[in-house]
């Protein structure tokens, strides 16, 4: 199943959303235009979807509450309203399903935050309609959403499995070289991987192995000397390691641990191990980070090659990027291109129009058609700052 359309209301910095959605969709724009608050939207839904320590109360707390969510060009009207469709396949004319969820701040007394809508169709069958009437006897029961109670979703939790199997992961280098040194807490789903090394130790052996060796011939291709890749644990304390041997003159003195590798290199594994890792939806955030413009070229592709051969279904990502070497790659279909653009009454999203697919068509890429059209009409002048 795939994401083929969001409708937004309020959220965040979009005040009306309505988009289509591809197996692959790269959301253009520039610094600030709302890239990562899009992204949040399944990252919410996923949050809500957990049956276990989740929920729509603790998904609005996380982001500091309705008032943060909702968009301040909103006005008067209160409510912030997301809806997904999900289809087989990108090209159905009609969803396999639809939710929807409306919410608002209670007004008054414990400031809760209120479902004020509630829908879940099943292909044109509308299963789930709230509020109901045990809603409004019981106002209680409009903290929660039907995605988050398991005694509740059984007709439609294959959604509400779809949306909490939701992965994103955005890799900081120095958090996984520095860890230990750097200490503190670790977030919830470890978005920045601070604990991505215990993720590798808890995948199984055979799979683990599998994986690294994938990717080991990846890194050959990408990186400098990289000859061979491989998983191990500290003698001392336990503690799970990755080791590359580069080339040397002499032999098994090449061996090197993560925190030896380059940023660049951390990025791209991790780039590769969350391609390799499941079939949910993936979200990646500016993968093009500490890479070279060489290699940033190619993750269109390696998004493809990466899924060749594999016996589960076929992986839906979604970009964001402000790359010109990975917008460059001519495999990029128009149709996932989605644009972002500020505006006073906050930002605008929007598919390539017909001129620019007439331009994509015609051999020129996305970043000579579309990117440009992101850019600050002012850049120019931070030279004379």
């Amino acid at each position: 199943m795939l994401v083929t359309r969001l409708i937004l209301k309020n959220w965040r910095n979009f005040r009306e959303v309505d988009v289509p959605m591809r197996e692959r969709t790269y959301l253009l724009g520039a610094n600030a235009a709302g890239k990562s608050n899009l992204l949040d939207v399944f990252r919410f839904l996923r949050d809500v979807s957990k049956p276990q320590g989740g929920g729509l109360q603790k998904a609005v707390h996380d982001r500091g509450g309705v008032q943060k969510l909702r968009c301040l060009h909103a006005r008067s009207d209160p409510e912030v309203r997301i809806e997904v469709h999900i289809a087989e396949s990108a090209d159905d004319v009609r969803p396999s399903w639809r939710y929807v969820l409306g919410f608002k701040p209670e007004g008054k007394g414990a400031q809760r935050t209120l479902i004020s809508k509630e829908e879940v169709w099943k292909d044109e069958d509308l299963i789930l309609d709230r509020p109901e009437r045990e809603d409004k006897k019981d106002v209680v029961r409009l903290t929660q959403t039907a995605l988050e109670q398991i005694q509740v979703n059984a007709r439609f939790r294959e959604l509400a499995s779809f949306f909490g199997e939701t992965t994103y992961l955005h890799l900081v280098p120095q958090l996984l070289k520095y860890g230990e040194l750097i200490g503190g807490q670790r977030l919830e789903d470890d978005p920045f991987g601070q604990g991505f090394l215990e993720r590798v130790a808890r995948t199984p052996a055979k799979t683990r192995e599998s994986r690294l060796k994938k990717i080991e011939q990846a890194l050959v291709l990408a990186v400098p000397q990289f000859k061979k890749l491989r998983f191990g644990a500290d003698q001392v304390n336990g503690r799970p390691h990755l080791e590359a041997m580069y080339t040397h003159y002499r032999p098994n003195a090449g061996w090197q641990r993560e925190e030896q590798f380059s940023d660049g290199t951390l990025r791209l594994l991790g780039l590769l191990w969350v391609l390799l890792e499941g079939d949910s939806l993936l979200l990646l955030e500016e993968p093009e980070l500490s890479l070279n413009d060489g290699i940033v070229r190619e993750i269109p592709r390696l998004l493809e090659r990466a899924q060749r051969g594999m016996k589960r279904r076929f992986r839906q990502v979604l970009i964001s990027t402000h790359s010109e070497a990975l917008l460059s790659n001519p495999g990029i279909d128009g149709r996932g291109v989605l644009v972002l653009l500020p505006a006073q009454e906050g930002t605008l999203v929007r598919p390539i129009d017909e001129r620019e697919a007439f331009a994509l068509e015609s051999g020129l890429s996305v970043a000579e058609v579309v990117l440009p059209k992101t850019r600050p009409s002012t850049a120019e002048q931070l030279g004379l700052w």
